[in-house]
């Protein structure tokens, strides 16, 4: 699709499974379920939602997904269906190549967001992926990442963002910075302190990207907020101040983690909010 004079493309990296209670917080179980059903391992089905903007000046990749970097019993656990690699994702969805790429954006870096950003060449050497791209991320959030709390440090792997160090590609950002004229890059506590939300204003459109704020349809009513979240209460102000504002303004909305519908607009019926899967 076309925002403005932008090419905007949604590219999936694989569906992927994590805990459904993990998921949805203290929301109970007989909730959730309905409309995100759990296999036989209490797990909810996901996929990892990349975007894709072409300005003409430069290729534009936000998230790289959860990568291949895993072993056979880290597939398992996860439920990771890939068939096929991002960058065979990329090129199908965009007719661009990896090496075509020039920038790439981290909105914060777990794995689930940042795993692409790496791989393992022919010698078992973790490379970056998008070999021509410069790499950006915030300050705070590489500061987090380096030294984590205890309680999100299985989501930092340092293998996601340390060869960019080496390589020269990795660069750091402020808390609010544009990438490229029309989007910018804003932190949003709640998921932790120095996550990113992005924001593509062009042509008379707003695009906005929730990242792990709003992870899925589902998590559009207020409570219903992750258990990873580090800072939930922050989470909670967030969502009531930049959902109805989505309404209002009539945002496309993307959804990282949704695995049927990633863009939605939002609209309020009966004072609730409903998420209304785009079409692109």
């Amino acid at each position: 699709m076309h925002i403005g004079d932008y090419r905007v493309e949604i590219v999936p990296d694989t569906e992927f499974h994590l805990d459904g209670g993990a998921m949805f917080g203290v929301v109970p179980r007989n909730l959730w379920a309905q409309v995100c059903p759990p296999d036989d391992q209490n797990r909810i089905r996901m996929n990892m939602n990349c975007v894709f903007i072409d300005t003409g000046d430069e290729k534009v990749l936000i998230e790289t997904g959860i990568g291949d970097k895993w072993t056979p019993n880290e597939v398992a656990m996860y439920g990771i269906q890939r068939e096929h690699s991002l960058a065979e994702t990329l090129r199908s969805k965009t007719g661009v190549d990896a090496d075509d790429v020039t920038i790439v954006v981290n909105t914060h870096l777990h794995f689930d967001h940042s795993g692409g950003n790496t791989r393992q060449d022919e010698r078992g050497k973790i490379v970056p992926t998008f070999r021509n791209a410069r790499y950006f991320v915030s300050r705070s959030e590489l500061e987090h990442a380096d030294r984590p709390t205890e309680r999100d440090r299985a989501s930092y792997l340092p293998e996601n963002w340390v060869p960019l160090k080496d390589s020269g590609q990795l660069e750091l950002k402020d808390s609010e910075y544009e990438v490229v004229p029309g989007l910018r890059m804003e932190t949003q506590p709640g998921h932790n302190r120095s996550m990113q939300c992005w924001r593509l204003e062009r042509g008379g459109e707003i695009v906005f990207g929730f990242s792990d704020l709003v992870p899925m349809r589902a998590h559009i009513r207020f409570p219903w907020i992750m258990g990873y979240d580090l800072f939930p209460l922050d989470t909670l102000e967030a969502k009531k101040r930049l959902l109805p504002q989505a309404a209002r303004e009539d945002w496309l909305c993307v959804f990282y983690h949704d695995p049927e519908s990633p863009i939605c607009r939002l609209v309020l019926e009966d004072e609730k909010l409903k998420a209304i899967p785009f079409q692109i």
